[in-house]
């Protein structure tokens, strides 16, 4: 059947209508699938609607009241899903967490949002909150999605989810009328949701973001990218991050997109495979990590392999190269591309499952110009965005067709962007969000005269290209008096396949070094191969053939740029990092502040000799 295009299907001024009217509309197609023992099992329209409703019924009979907020402390699943469209029909306010904060986090988020009602995804989430629970008075119930391994476990203060819905099921019998009521409690202009900052620079800040916001964002932002109803996304990147909670699924209840969850983030390349999605949307390190995979692949690939490689890709990349420059591409040069797509580059875009994706779109953090020129050379448009929290998510994209590595693309044609005399990169229009929760102060700073000012340093060319530079207060100024901006060199550094992170110290130090966080899989295979001992990851960060190994990868980049932005010194920070360290956000980038604090006695040991020098 064909499928219809669809950039404005759905009516409705708040996120519930929005939600209702696509249950109403869609009634038996698949709105979600999750894997579950091995097979991917599909949730309609109409089953998601029932439990939605019967959720936020559930809420309702608990004395759940309109605008109050709930939380979410779980990974990516449907019952994130279900809990957060139940909390917003019952007209409230939702807010995530993130299932790698500590216990001191979860504290602060409950306590900041006032927060009554806890939903938690099992055991180990239910712990946390168990722990907090006497700090945080206005908890009342925690409402646990898995109650595996919780069987004989029995608190007043906790019920399962099924017990939550079976309660909003028995609730709408004497109450027929309420679901509908609550629905249209809410007006376009309240809150819809509270994000949270991830909190590098101080505790996390609650972002405001209206149902106004959204649904602007949705009806505008869907008619930027071709999106066809039953088409399916992955959907994998935390819930908590406004990325794949509005870029992701609000965007996807508009559109009408199948939701297919990952397992893990681990199982995203196998699971991309198996879905093969219509359009991917992912974080840099995600498309480093594929890119890396390919790289390390071939190292064992036949001498046959490698050289038909070398030259599909290098086709490619005469082609990705025509394609920036906007010139033609010879006939001869693009049958020699589709010949090379048929025989080679076809396998590896099955490989990492996006082989059927129209677009690749990548953002929330910069991203090397060579990777996207990468991923162009495959046959596949990868189109940097940018946006924050703030502005609810999208506020540049790149179109297909007009790719101009290191920018970010263009502003949205339903906001403005300007740059301020200090260099600032500004943004204005319906889709910026309402200030930030219980900080007035915080807010004036942030919106002035109806702009937002976002941090960023940044520029707009000639063409209305936008390029960010860099966090305004990440920019170093050395000893010399010399302006670096970290992120061009970290970025570079990045796109080698042995290192995940990077960290550019060296404001107001004579030189530049580097503290450096290793791809332990693409490390140790490289350890393997060349019988390096090692223990441990210390003892592998330790081994000289590896300090070697990352040496010869920072001097390449050290060519791309002027000497005073060479790296003299790096060293390798010898922990495997998690999301559950503080040195890493939930998206799995360092945090250059803390970084720079915990990690003091090895940066001072690369300054050791400054003086005398």
């Amino acid at each position: 059947m064909a499928r219809r295009r669809e950039i404005g299907g759905l009516s409705g001024d708040t996120l519930p209508q929005l939600f209702w009217n696509g249950v109403q509309a869609r009634g038996e197609s698949v709105m979600f699938r999750e894997k579950d023992l091995g097979i991917w099992r599909a949730m309609t329209w109409a089953q998601a609607g029932e439990q939605v409703k019967h959720t936020g019924l559930g809420l309702v009979s608990l004395g759940f009241e309109p605008g109050e907020c709930a939380c979410i402390l779980s990974n990516t699943n449907k019952e994130w899903v279900v809990a957060d469209l139940g909390i917003l029909g019952a007209a409230g306010v939702s807010a995530g967490i993130y299932p790698t904060d500590a216990e001191a986090q979860v504290e602060f988020l409950l306590n900041d949002s006032g927060s009554k009602t806890l939903f938690v995804e099992g055991e180990e989430q239910l712990d946390k909150a168990l722990a907090v629970r006497e700090r945080t008075p206005h908890l009342k119930r925690i409402v646990v999605f898995d109650m595996e391994g919780l069987r004989d476990f029995a608190d007043p203060m906790v019920m399962s989810f099924a017990e939550l819905r079976a309660a909003g099921k028995e609730f709408e019998r004497s109450h027929p009328e309420v679901w509908e009521q609550r629905i249209a409690v809410r007006r376009p202009d309240d809150l819809a949701i509270l994000v949270y900052t991830s909190g590098t620079t101080g505790p996390p800040k609650g972002a405001m973001i209206s149902h106004r916001n959204i649904v602007f964002q949705c009806r505008e932002g869907a008619k930027l990218l071709p999106t066809y109803e039953g088409d399916n996304r992955l959907a994998f990147l935390p819930l908590c991050h406004v990325a794949e909670r509005v870029i992701g699924l609000y965007y996807a209840i508009y559109t009408g997109t199948i939701s297919n969850f990952a397992e893990s983030p681990e199982t995203v390349p196998e699971n991309a495979r198996e879905i093969a999605p219509d359009a991917m949307g992912a974080v840099p390190r995600i498309w480093e990590k594929f890119y890396s995979a390919v790289n390390i692949a071939l190292q064992d690939a036949t001498p046959l392999q490698k050289w038909a490689y070398r030259l599909a890709i290098g086709v490619g990349y005469r082609v990705a190269d025509r394609k920036i420059a906007r010139q033609p591409v010879p006939l001869g040069l693009r049958l020699l591309d589709r010949l090379g797509y048929w025989l080679v580059l076809k396998n590896i875009r099955k490989g990492i499952g996006i082989d059927r994706c129209r677009w690749l779109v990548t953002g929330a953090a910069p991203i090397s110009p060579e990777l996207i020129r990468w991923y162009l050379a495959l046959g596949c448009d990868m189109l940097e965005v940018y946006g924050q929290t703030e502005n609810t998510g999208l506020a540049t994209i790149m179109a297909p067709g007009e790719i101009k590595p290191g920018t970010v693309g263009k502003c949205v044609p339903y906001g403005e962007m300007r740059v301020s005399p200090e260099g600032e990169l500004l943004i204005r229009g319906e889709h910026v969000f309402m200030g930030y929760y219980n900080d007035p102060e915080k807010t004036a700073e942030t919106i002035k005269d109806g702009w937002l000012h976002t941090g960023d340093l940044g520029e707009i060319d000639a063409e209305g290209y936008v390029r960010v530079t860099d966090r305004m207060k990440d920019v170093i100024i050395t000893a010399g008096g010399k302006n670096v901006t970290p992120s061009e060199i970290e970025n570079q550094l990045k796109f080698s396949p042995y290192i995940t992170d990077a960290v550019v110290i060296g404001d107001r130090r004579k030189y530049l070094t580097c503290l450096v966080m290793i791809d332990h899989e693409n490390v140790v295979k490289f350890a393997q191969d060349r019988n390096v001992p090692f223990t441990n990851f210390a003892s592998l960060c330790r081994a000289k053939e590896v300090n070697d190994l990352i040496g010869e990868e920072v001097e390449k980049v050290n060519r791309n740029f002027a000497r005073v932005e060479g790296i003299k010194k790096f060293r390798l920070i010898d922990r495997q990092l998690t999301p559950e360290d503080e040195e890493l956000t939930p998206t799995m980038k360092l945090k250059r502040k803390l970084v720079s604090e915990k990690y003091a006695p090895l940066i001072d040991s690369m300054y050791a000799t400054e003086k005398a020098g």
